[in-house]
């Protein structure tokens, strides 16, 4: 009756007084999967990447959280060294205690090292297995594995043999998501965006999530560019925001319709970029929508060359430098002059708009001496 006795207790429906006791040992019941690769690694950074995308295969499958630093994705690494021109490996060596990507790669740099350096001074490698320290950054021995009893290998009497069926594994495979190098290739195809950008959007089956959620059903060509313009807020400030508070995408105060509601109002000119960002950290923190705190806080972008005629004309005044600059030749010192009135209209000012003044006030010599 062990699974109906379990399901109980997951349930918390077992009355008092009725006998029932639980044990945890080594958290009876959590299922615990052992992937063995194939031993065709040949270098510590190929083996980080192969367990990064390992992590994020098992996060799209939503089988494990794969946090490594919490103990639900572990990795045990095997390392031995081949003499060049040899088809032969030497002793295999097992380094445990790794629960970083940054520790395996230290730990397979360093054990590499220690082998090969054996073999220069004519010394023999042990097949052993051997711990990794990470405060001293360094490999040590824990037991010897020279024979194959060491590693406990017979039958276990109580898991009974299975037999898959190629119908019964064609069936599971047809119920796979849509795994990280397939959603890669599509974005690339269907929105237009560069590599780069699709590898990071969808290392995180969660990322990718909000970036179509926040794309919508619209998928014309012409969203090539609103594709582009999403990522570049996803991969930039938001996720700037998201590592600060070490928080996950999906956990944000910031929704998808918050996001649209964002570039919305950049694209339809009410929001200057610099504000934009103001405003994304605003809703970050409290969840509030771009539009009311654009409202509440006077955010709105100044387009209105009556508006800004005033500002632009002070600035020219308050920077003779950059002006000679500018009537000399370096078309550059615009852009010192751009941002002194984008401080002073607080991130408010119209860019392009501010861009067109100054060159009109500048061109026709407006407040020379």
């Amino acid at each position: 009756h062990l699974e109906e006795d379990t399901a109980k207790l997951a349930h918390r429906s077992v009355p008092r007084g009725e006998g029932y006791s639980l044990v945890d040992a080594n958290r009876a019941g959590v299922p615990l999967m052992e992937i063995v690769s194939r031993p065709n690694l040949r270098s510590p950074e190929e083996a980080r990447q192969y367990l990064i995308k390992m992590r994020s295969i098992l996060r799209y499958l939503e089988v494990s959280t794969g946090n490594m630093e919490e103990g639900s994705f572990r990795c045990d690494a095997n390392i031995s060294l081949r003499p060049q021109g040899s088809s032969e490996y030497l002793a295999k060596v097992e380094v445990k205690n790794m629960n970083s990507f940054r520790a395996v790669h230290r730990a397979m740099t360093y054990e590499a090292r220690r082998q090969q350096d054996l073999l220069e001074a004519g010394e023999k490698i042990v097949q052993e297995t051997r711990g990794w320290d990470e405060a001293n950054g360094i490999t040590v021995s824990q037991r010897s594995k020279e024979y194959a009893h060491d590693y406990r290998y017979f039958p276990e009497p109580d898991l009974p043999p299975l037999a898959l069926t190629s119908g019964w594994v064609d069936e599971l495979r047809a119920r796979l998501p849509e795994l990280p190098d397939e959603k890669r290739d599509r974005f690339m195809a269907q929105f237009g965006l560069p590599l780069y950008d699709t590898q990071l959007l969808t290392a995180s089956r969660n990322m990718a999530d909000y970036f179509e959620e926040c794309i919508g059903g619209d998928r014309e060509p012409r969203d090539k560019n609103r594709a582009k313009a999403l990522s570049n807020w996803i991969l930039g400030d938001f996720s700037r925001l998201l590592n600060a508070e070490g928080s996950e995408i999906q956990d944000s105060l910031v929704k998808p319709e918050h996001m649209v509601e964002l570039l919305d109002l950049v694209d339809g000119g009410r929001l200057s970029g610099p504000a934009a960002k103001t405003v994304l950290e605003e809703t970050f923190q409290s969840g509030q929508a771009p539009a009311l705190i654009v409202s509440q806080k006077g955010l709105a972008q100044i387009s209105q060359s009556s508006e800004l005629e005033g500002v632009v004309e002070q600035v020219i005044a308050d920077s003779p430098q950059a002006v000679a600059d500018y009537r000399s030749g370096k078309d550059t010192a615009i852009k010192f002059l751009v941002g002194q009135v984008m401080r002073q209209t607080r991130g408010r000012g119209n860019p392009q708009v501010v861009t067109g003044l100054l060159r009109d006030k500048l061109g026709q010599g407006v407040l020379e001496e």
